[in-house]
This record gives structure tokens, sequence and C-alpha cells, in this order.
């Protein structure tokens, strides 16, 4: 099974939720970059299991850099980066051996290996191979804000309680500043509405869906490569890697079904500067498949977790018998409390690769 991505930057991830630990090899960083530690380290925490209504299963997320950094510097070799795994708890999977649990990837993946899958946690399909994610993410982020471009992801809808779009609101830089700091990426009006949501859920034993929208600023234009590697396409690619994520729409997205094309025109217009801009971003900042300028957004939508403390009904693969299955592990009730900054490292990893094609030569500044 391949788990790398990318062209001018390539990342592969490698280990498995209950093993020895999890990381990734990074491809096609400058050298003479130094890690923006803090960035790396905000990021991981707002990932991190063990908080408030997610998870209790605590892992440190601390990392061992193996290669390709040297005196505080990438060299331009292959950046390794090693999470070791320490609260693991395998015991509590021991029922599912034989029993895949519905909404997993256990089945398919003990079909697709012939049955050699570590089946604990979920294993190579683990969410916990999201903090070597967020770390790459990361460093790609930082590099992108050196160049002006800034992401910005936060909890739109959580159940039926929503939050305000981006794309309908205008974004101060203290609008950036606090959903970049805040753990759970949710404006602080809607705050308490959607946690209300999750702990309602949680105390059912049952866990809940949500959407997490993402605007990218300053992206210069023509990002993307038609038809087959459009700035939706690689995007896309990239943001169904993450667990638990099943769809993604751009600017109206599906909202585009229920208009008329006088509707959701975007009118090229001159802005104060006399540079060119349109009046609206019904598109989410893309045309043709290449960036136009204006802020790229699209909605990420996350099923609830598979992993519910409900009894649930399933097939016995080894007795051939229906059975009753009942997950004692520790589980998310919301997915998309920790997941805001593995969409930005998805996002920022996706179009740092693209900027790359698009200036055909990078360097560190």
């Amino acid at each position: 099974m391949a788990s790398s991505i990318g062209n001018s930057i390539k990342l592969t991830l490698f280990g498995e939720s209950h093993g020895q630990g999890v990381g990734c090899v990074i491809d096609g960083l400058p050298p003479n970059y130094k890690l923006n530690k803090a960035l790396i380290e905000k990021r991981l925490n707002q990932r991190k299991p063990g908080q408030a209504l997610t998870t209790p299963r605590a892992e440190s997320d601390e990392y061992e850099l193996l290669s390709g950094y040297f005196n505080e510097k990438t060299t331009g070799a292959p950046l390794t980066v090693w999470f070791v795994s320490h609260n693991t708890r395998s015991k509590d999977y021991d029922a599912i051996k034989h029993v895949f649990r519905p909404g997993h990837a256990d089945y398919v993946g003990h079909i697709k290996s012939d049955g050699a899958n570590d089946y604990r946690g979920g294993g190579h399909f683990s969410a916990r191979l999201t903090a070597p994610l967020v770390f790459a993410g990361a460093i790609a982020e930082d590099l992108l804000n050196k160049r002006g471009i800034q992401i910005v992801s936060h909890i739109f809808q959580i159940g039926g309680e929503k939050s305000i779009s981006l794309s309908r609101y205008g974004i101060f830089n203290e609008d950036l500043e606090r959903l970049s700091d805040a753990t759970y990426g949710i404006y602080p009006d809607a705050r308490m509405r959607m946690l209300d949501v999750v702990e309602a859920a949680r105390n059912q034993g049952d866990s809940v869906g949500a959407i997490i929208e993402t605007s990218v600023f300053e992206l210069p234009i023509g990002l993307g490569e038609p038809f087959f590697d459009s700035a939706e396409s690689q995007l896309s690619h990239a943001l169904f890697s993450i667990p638990g994520l099943k769809g993604v729409s751009f600017g109206d997205g599906f909202d585009f079904a229920s208009k008329l094309g006088s509707e959701v025109i975007d009118a090229f217009v001159l802005d104060h500067l006399g540079q060119v801009q349109t009046n609206a971003n019904h598109n989410g900042g893309i045309n043709g498949g290449l960036t136009n300028g204006m802020p790229l957004t699209f909605k990420c939508v996350f099923k609830p977790t598979a992993s519910i403390g409900k009894k649930q009904n399933t097939l016995n693969f080894n007795t051939k018998e229906m059975t009753e299955l009942e997950i004692e592990g520790r589980h998310d009730p919301c997915i998309a409390l920790r997941a805001v900054p593995i969409v930005k490292a998805m996002t920022a990893l996706t179009l740092l690769d693209m900027l790359i094609a698009h200036q055909k030569s990078f360097k560190d500044e």
C-alpha cells in the first residue's frame, strides 16, 4: 500500500495506531530552513486528544527528528520525524479481531492485506497518523506565511448549529489570529451552542457530524493545471485522505443547484487600488480550475464518529453469525473538534506543492 502524496513536496506516512509509533518523511524542502517549532507545537496541541469533549487517550505528541535536520536547519535531504506511541490500550480491541466495526476500515483493510493488517485502533488507517501529517502541514503553512499567504479554518457547523460563514463575514487580522489560536476553531458566538450539541451526543453514547470551512488569502492567480490537476482536484485529493471526511465543496458548492446563473455571477471590478477582483466570490476563488486571486474558500463535511458507546449489530466473520458489538475504546464524539489543524495541514501541503510548480523554482526566504 502506498501512503505518499505530492510532487515537488512529497509526504510519506508510516506506522500504526498501536505500534511503536508513527511518522513521516518529507521530500523537497529547501535547505537552510529553520523549523517554526512554536507553530508546530500550536498545531499539534490543537489536534491532540485528551481535551474536553475529545477522546481521553492522551498522547504526548513529542517528536524526534531522525534525518534532514542539522545545526537547527534543514539540509535539503528528506526530513524524517518520529512520534513514539505510549498511551495505547490494545486490549480494548480484542473483541473486534473477528467482529469488524461498522463504518471503519477494519474489514476492507483485512481483505486488502490478506488478513495481515494490524487491526488495533485502526492500524495504519488510524487518525493517530494525523500527528505527523499536522507536523508536515505546519512546516508548509509557515513557508506559505513567509510569502504572505494565510490559511484560516473554523468549525462552521456541528449537528444543526451553525456559525458565521467566512465567505459572508469580513475577515480582519483579529479574526485570523483568534481562529488560529482557538482550540476548536469556533467563533465565540457559536461556541457554546455547538459544544452543547457534542455534549448531548456524548452523554447518549453517540456522536455527531460537522462541517469545517476554510479560506485562503493572498494566493497568486493561476495555481492549478487544467484539466486533471485543477486546484479543486488537487485539494480534494489531499483532503479526502483525512479520516472521516466525506465531502468537499468549493464556494457556494451544492447551493448552486438551487440558484439561477444571474444570481451567482462573480463580475470583474477594480478595487480601490485599481486591482482586478470580483464583486462576489460564489466560485470560491477558482475559475476553470485555476485560482483567480480572490480568497479560496471551501467546506469539508465530516461524518459522525463511527465508534460510539451504543450497542451495534454486526457480523462475526469467524462464526458467520450476527452479533452485538459494544465498542469500549476511547473515542471522539465529534471528529471536527480535532480536525481543524488537519484540514489546514492538507491545505497548506497541497498549496505549497502547487506554488512550487507554478513558480518553477523555490528557495526559502
